[in-house]
C-alpha cells in the first residue's frame, strides 16, 4: 500500500534555494552562453530547465536514479516547450562519460559522482573532468557552519561524523585543489533552509493530520518525526554553499 501523494510537490527546488537566488544564478550562468548543460543528480531538473529557457539553442542532459523525479522533469520540459532540447537518463553518474559540457550543475549531489566517504574531493575532481575548459560548474555542497557537538551529530543522519563535511574555507580549498577558481561563493540563508525543510515535509504532514487512522499513518508519523528531529539537530550547524567554479587552466 502506498500514499497517493506527488513526490515533494510543495518544493520548487530539491534544496534550500530561493527564487531570488535561483534567478540570479541563472542570469550569471546564462551570461557565459553555454551550448551544452549537464545536470548531475538532477532530480526534476528545475534549474537545468531554467538555464535552457534563458539560453536559446542550448541543449541539456539530466542524470539521476529516481524515476519519479525524472518523470516530473520530462513533464515539466514538455510543458515549457523544452522537450526537444533536453534528455534525461536514469543511471548512475559514478564514472560517467557524458561530458565535457559547457555548464555542469551538481546541486546537493556530489555523492552521485563518488562512492568515497566523504565524496566531496573526488566529486570535485570528477566535475573538473566533466566541464569544458572555458565552462562553468555550479556545485551545491554541505559544509559545517561550526563544529557539531556529539549530541548534535547523534541526532543527524545515521553515522553522522565530524569529517562528513569541511568548513567553508576547507570546501573552497578542495575546489581549488581539484583544478578550479571560485568565481562566486554564496551560502543558503536560514530562511531558505526553513522554506526547504518545511516544504519537504508539508504534503505528508497535512495528509497525516487528516488521515490519522490510515494503515500507513504510524510509519508515516515515525518517518516525519525522525526527519524533523534530524533537521533540528543540524539546523544552524549544517550549511549549503553554492560555488560557481571556473576551470583553472594553468
Amino acid at each position: 500500500m502506498t500514499i497517493d501523494l506527488p513526490r515533494l510537490a510543495r518544493l520548487t527546488f530539491h534544496g534550500p534555494l530561493s527564487e531570488a537566488r535561483a534567478t540570479a544564478m541563472v542570469q550569471r550562468l546564462a551570461a557565459n552562453r553555454p551550448r551544452t548543460v549537464l545536470d548531475i543528480g538532477c532530480g526534476w531538473a528545475e534549474l537545468l530547465l531554467r538555464v535552457l529557457a534563458a539560453v536559446p539553442g542550448a541543449t541539456g542532459t539530466g542524470v539521476d536514479l529516481n524515476a519519479e523525479d525524472l518523470a516530473r522533469a520530462r513533464k515539466n520540459a514538455e510543458e515549457r516547450g523544452l522537450g526537444d532540447r533536453v534528455r534525461f537518463a536514469e543511471e548512475s553518474a559514478v564514472g560517467t562519460e557524458r561530458g565535457p559540457a559547457d555548464l555542469v550543475l551538481c546541486l546537493g549531489a556530489t555523492q552521485a559522482l563518488s562512492e568515497a566517504e566523504p565524496p566531496t574531493a573526488e566529486a570535485l575532481r570528477a566535475l573538473r573532468r566533466l566541464v569544458t575548459d572555458r565552462g562553468r560548474v555550479l556545485v551545491g555542497e554541505g559544509f559545517w557552519q561550526r563544529p557539531p557537538t556529539e549530541a548534535e551529530l547523534s541526532g543527524m543522519w545515521p553515522g553522522a561524523a565530524p569529517d562528513d563535511h569541511d568548513d567553508l574555507r576547507g570546501l573552497l580549498d578542495l575546489a581549488v585543489e581539484a583544478g578550479f577558481r571560485p568565481e562566486w561563493t554564496e551560502t543558503a540563508s536560514p530562511q531558505e533552509w526553513e522554506e526547504f525543510e518545511s516544504g519537504y515535509q508539508a504534503g505528508l504532514e497535512v495528509w497525516l493530520a487528516q488521515h490519522p487512522d490510515h494503515p500507513l499513518a504510524p510509519e508515516t508519523r515515525a518517518r516525519l518525526d525522525r526527519h524533523r528531529g534530524q533537521w533540528m539537530s543540524y539546523r544552524g550547524v549544517l550549511g549549503i554553499a553554492y560555488l560557481t567554479l571556473v576551470p583553472d587552466l594553468r
